[in-house]
């Protein structure tokens, strides 16, 4: 965990090159960090994934959208990973909906792990082939 009680810290490193994306992924760190700060603190988190879920779903229809209208090579690679977290976080809701006790360690580590390798493989990999178009 960073500092001030961040689970995810933004850096240069993650950037795509496209300020949109990087501003939405600057938003989605902001609101994980967000959500962990309150599942730390012993608050309801129902509307928090609920939010992050939507937030997250939008998020990586921009990137597909870009990507499909780039031509991206790896576009296919890159959504399925999408699909990945998508399909995990509505695992989690579903067990939590179903009064199912919430593991925010998991929870925690789950989207700590998936952010810091996307955007150390995926994001790093789309940022290399728009940087070769230029």
């Amino acid at each position: 965990m960073s500092k001030a009680g961040n689970l995810l810290q933004w850096k240069d490193a993650f950037s795509v090159g496209i300020p949109e994306v990087d501003q939405e992924h600057q938003a989605l760190i902001a609101l994980i960090n967000d959500l962990y700060r309150e599942m730390r603190g012993g608050g309801d988190v129902e509307g928090f994934l609920g939010e992050l879920y939507a937030k997250i779903a939008a998020h990586f229809a921009l990137e597909e959208k870009i990507m499909q209208a780039l031509g991206y090579d790896r576009y296919r690679e890159h959504k399925e990973d999408h699909e990945r977290l998508l399909d995990e976080l509505r695992d989690m809701m579903d067990s939590y909906g179903e009064g199912h006790q919430l593991d925010d360690e998991a929870l925690a580590h789950s989207l700590d792990a998936w952010f810091t390798e996307h955007f150390k493989t995926e994001d790093a990999r789309l940022h290399t082939y728009l940087m070769k178009r230029q």
